[in-house]
């Protein structure tokens, strides 16, 4: 069974907006999916959030045409009350990484893929940057 990692908004739009810097290790993190040696999964949130910004730069039709390619690789999970009312009572400075972490937490992932790492202090799942993932992969 491949790995679950739960992807976050940043690193969807390091990847879809090619944002120096980062975009290479975004394009290995989401190739490893695209090979089917680990799967993807983020929020419809996350997907409303990447589309608001990405509409600005290139256009709606531009971005749900991005959106629909990366529909191919990342899987969508719900979020569901419990996550809402941890992020709610929780210590998340960032409301929407609140919602993002319980998520995926609640959904048995392993793994949360962000460049913010320090946005989140709970360690309980691995909280990792596409960097270090890819790294931790390759070894």
């Amino acid at each position: 069974m491949r790995k679950k990692i739960f992807v976050d908004s940043d690193v969807i739009l390091d990847l879809l907006a090619k944002r120096e810097s980062f975009y290479e290790d975004a394009a290995q993190l989401f190739t490893l999916a695209h090979e089917k040696k680990i799967a993807l999964f983020t929020t419809a949130v996350v997907f409303a959030n990447v589309f608001y910004i990405l509409r600005k730069v290139g256009g709606n039709e531009e971005a749900k045409k991005q959106l629909r390619n990366l529909r191919l690789l990342v899987h969508i999970v719900p979020i569901h009350e419990n996550a809402v009312d941890m992020a709610l009572n929780s210590k998340f400075s960032d409301f929407e990484d609140g919602l993002q972490y319980f998520t995926a937490k609640e959904h048995n992932m392993p793994a949360l893929v962000t460049r913010n790492t320090g946005d989140y202090k709970v360690r309980d799942i691995s909280i990792q940057t596409p960097h270090e993932f890819i790294s931790m992969v390759n070894r």
